[in-house]
């Protein structure tokens, strides 16, 4: 079905299934690089709903979809990745969840002794695979063995959860002090950090277990790393679904490593695209131009003979005749198979860090000029070359 995160709420009248007519990911109408869904016959991302429950005394009514289908999947169901599946394959090696009694189990990835301390970091049995520390960006060396973010619970961690709330509520009686620290307006008895607060609880209780994948996985902390995310993703399609990569073909434009060109997009026969390459819906790419490293998005024209590099190009934005474009990639250490991308700071000495170039939605770039590791905020008209700046 529709890689959804999450089902929307529907009415339990309603009729579900393939052939239905409806969509219980309520697909977007927009296209994209989906598999078609059962439901819908659509490759449309579904979209995706959001909540703030408030404080957990609020309690159950707090979440108004908690019943269904919130809590409705069971442990023992069948897991299904998304079209990537690099993280959790259906079909590779037992499910996380089969033959034990857990509130939950963390993803996890081996990062290098160095920037695991970037991380928090999972101390597990070998055997048995259940957490027995948790640590969240300790100080010295833990573990390699660190949290990818992506969690699969069973309903009893309300339970965990609710017990960290109570905690937090007799500490706050007995010291009123607690109460003045704050995190984004709520009192600190309010506030349940997942990681610091209910995992450090549930580690060596035996109700936490880890995954360990050895597939893909890269933060997205910076707009850097979108680029290497993207050529990840290629670089998995080009392994489960090469039929959605474009190809060299008689007539076509020359293509070098993994690119995706939708559908909709015009690409002259003299463009160079490639390696790590997407081209969005209704792109327009002319005579000459040579991409790399770079993701342009829907609705960009790029005029002829015109150069990206290490690029993200934004919805509707324009790159006159003979321009350059280029940023500075952000890549992990090719030599350390364990290395993540660093999240470095925007600034550095007062100085721009160079990065990737990026540039907002309805941005024009005249001809025959260059932007040079700069951040460009949308709707600007430039008119020269800019180098290492961030144009308001």
């Amino acid at each position: 079905g529709c890689p959804a995160g999450a089902v929307p709420r529907r009415p339990r009248s309603a009729p579900q299934g393939p052939g239905s007519g409806r969509c219980p990911s309520r697909c977007l109408s927009r296209s994209s690089p989906w598999p078609a869904c059962p439901w819908c016959s659509t490759t449309s991302r579904p979209a995706p709903r959001y909540g703030r429950p408030g404080p957990w005394s609020q309690g159950r009514s707090a979440i108004p979809f908690l019943s269904d289908p919130f809590l409705r999947p069971s442990p023992g169901a069948r897991h299904e990745g998304d079209p990537a599946d690099g993280f959790l394959p259906a079909q590779r090696g037992p499910q996380p969840l089969s033959g034990i009694s857990a509130a939950g189990v963390q993803g996890s990835h081996q990062a290098n002794r160095t920037q695991a301390l970037n991380y928090g970091c999972i101390v597990a049995n070998a055997d048995t695979q259940e957490v027995q520390h948790y640590v969240e960006k300790p100080s010295t060396f833990v573990s390699e063995i660190i949290n990818c973010g992506i969690y699969l619970f069973t309903p009893a961690i309300f339970q965990h959860i609710g017990e960290v709330f109570q905690r937090n509520q007799q500490e706050l009686a007995l010291c009123p002090y607690l109460g003045e620290e704050s995190s984004n307006g709520w009192q600190r008895a309010e506030v349940i950090r997942l990681e610091q607060d209910v995992f450090t609880a549930l580690a060596g209780s035996g109700k936490l277990y880890v995954y360990k994948t050895d597939g893909f996985w890269s933060q997205i902390k910076s707009a850097g790393s979108a680029i290497y995310a993207s050529r990840l993703y290629l670089n998995q399609y080009s392994k489960s679904h090469p039929e959605r990569l474009a190809q060299n073909k008689p007539g076509g434009p020359v293509i070098r490593g993994n690119v995706y060109i939708h559908p909709t997009a015009s690409i002259d026969s003299t463009a160079v695209l490639g390696p790590n390459v997407s081209i969005g819906e209704g792109v327009t790419v002319g005579a000459g131009v040579r991409v790399r490293e770079s993701i342009v998005l829907h609705g960009a024209s790029l005029h002829d003979h015109t150069c990206v590099l290490n690029t993200i190009v934004g919805w509707d934005s324009t790159i006159g005749r003979w321009a350059r474009v280029e940023g500075t990639p952000s890549d992990p250490n090719p030599n350390d198979p364990y290395a993540k991308i660093d999240s470095e700071t925007l600034f550095r000495d007062g100085r721009l860090t160079p990065s990737i170039t990026i540039l907002g939605c309805s941005v024009t770039i005249p001809a025959e000029v260059v932007i040079l590791n700069s951040i460009v905020l949308p709707h600007k008209e430039l008119s020269r070359s800019y180098k290492n700046q961030i144009i308001l």
